[in-house]
């Protein structure tokens, strides 16, 4: 958006015609061949392109044309890209955050409403720098991963039930090591639509060689970018670690990739990033893991139950009796999950605080939610973390198979759960307030520089 500065002297006849041009000038800017055609390419064709993801193809003009009325609808309801995050509802600056600013979102509605023109048909639009889709999302950044754990391969057919499976599969390492970063990868785009979810587990032979659990590695479920680890903490991988995979494939597959015949040999990939050996052993660094929080409410006997046609809302309490700060949040649920938040509830105080809210879900998009590190919530001892599920078992659910079933807590597609998988870093008290006083003194420079 270009500024116009006030320019002394002028009469306001003549500002005024100053600012009729810039507005032009921005109207100008509206053309598939300028910025619109640059937010499409940034932010769309990464799944819309031959062999991507997307149901259609917005590579080129001819292409993207028909759809434009669409895409105006979807962008304007922040359907598109697929982020299901609030807006101006608690921490907004998130890793990997995929959603459009709303300077993006005026523009491409403004365009439509200008007719979709094309502009300067000579203009050559520069191509989008495109990921290989098999790539890993970090290795830009990272580099390839510093271990690799397969799966074991298993056919998947077009039609049928769930299927699960549970499966050892060792490392190889010889010394503990700390994660950096962690991403679970479907091998192949028709496999992404097939694996519901792939849960890994660590486990490590104790004195008598008997395997016994330790943590839990990662976490996937359908459309999850990845885990990234803030400096200063480490989420552990021992020596002699097997990954225990726990896998839930759903037959036919779900989205516009679907195979609709059976896959064989599906494979599922977890890749690791480490820090340097002995990382852990660095002065400030702080245990971190990932564990599922349950949700409770809308139980009755114990077992989630939905009735048809209608709604039931879960929440589940968790507290620690020491500090930490909350790194990552990633609600979990089926097909007639809509929404999700998570807040902070300070006993001392009787202030409630609303960290994230997610009101547009769908189980096609699991997002890892991952906090800057500069404002990700730190919980003090006592502090309870309220994570909160709302589910919607009427026609009104777009998502929603068939609202005359009775629907039960299970691990179906066709079932319901009720948890979240959140990231903490475990603090003590001397960690807790330096982190506190950092940030307050970040806040008063801040104040200070607006002040200039």
């Amino acid at each position: 958006m270009r500024v116009v500065k006030p320019l002394l002297g002028l009469a306001p006849i003549a500002l005024l015609a100053i600012q009729i041009q810039a507005q032009a000038q921005d109207s100008d800017d509206l053309l598939y061949h300028g910025e619109i055609g640059r937010i499409l390419n940034e932010n769309c064709v990464v799944c819309h392109r031959e062999g991507g993801i997307g149901p259609m193809q917005f590579e080129t003009y001819e292409q993207i044309r028909p759809w434009a009325p669409l895409i105006q609808l979807k962008v304007a309801n922040r359907e598109m890209p697929p982020y299901a995050y609030d807006e101006g509802i608690g921490i907004q600056d998130l890793k990997g955050d995929w959603r459009l600013s709303q300077e993006e979102i005026d523009k491409l509605v403004a365009w439509v409403n200008n007719g979709s023109p094309l502009g300067d048909p000579d203009f050559v639009l520069p191509p989008p720098d495109l990921p290989d889709p098999d790539e890993w999302n970090f290795a830009a950044a990272l580099g390839q991963p510093d271990l690799i754990v397969p799966s074991e391969p298993i056919d998947i057919p077009a039609t049928g039930n769930d299927l699960w499976s549970k499966h050892f599969v060792p490392t190889g390492l010889t010394e503990d090591r700390c994660i950096k970063a962690v991403q679970v990868k479907p091998v192949g785009l028709q496999s992404k639509s097939v694996v519901h979810h792939a849960n890994s587990h660590v486990y490590v032979p104790d004195e008598n060689g008997e395997l016994q659990r330790e943590a839990q590695l990662t976490e996937y479920a359908m459309g999850k970018w990845g885990e990234l680890m803030p400096d200063g903490v480490c989420r552990t991988l021992p020596a002699g670690t097997q990954v225990m995979w726990d896998m839930h494939f759903y037959p036919g597959g779900l989205g516009a990739t679907a195979p609709g015949a059976i896959l064989e040999d599906n494979v599922v990939e977890i890749g690791l990033w480490f820090h340097e050996p002995g990382y852990e052993e660095t002065a400030g660094v702080y245990k971190q893991d990932l564990r599922l929080y349950p949700g409770r409410g809308g139980y009755e006997n114990g077992h989630l139950i939905i009735p048809p046609h209608g709604y039931v809302m879960t929440q589940g309490f968790h507290s620690f009796d020491h500090p930490v700060r909350v790194d990552s949040f990633q609600p979990h649920g089926h097909l007639r999950m809509r929404a999700a938040s998570l807040e902070i509830f300070y006993p001392e105080t009787g202030r409630t605080e609303q960290i994230s809210q997610i009101s547009n879900w769908s189980a096609t998009w699991h997002h890892s939610h991952i906090y800057d590190p500069d404002v990700a919530p730190l919980v003090p001892a006592g502090g309870v973390l309220v994570v909160k599920q709302w589910y919607d078992n009427t026609a009104d659910n777009p998502n929603n198979p068939d609202p005359d079933q009775w629907v039960y807590g299970g691990s179906r597609t066709g079932d319901e759960m009720s948890h979240a998988w959140i990231a903490i870093t475990h603090l003590d008290e001397p960690g807790y307030e330096q982190i506190v006083a950092e940030r307050k003194e970040q806040e008063a420079r801040s104040v200070a520089g607006n002040d200039d």
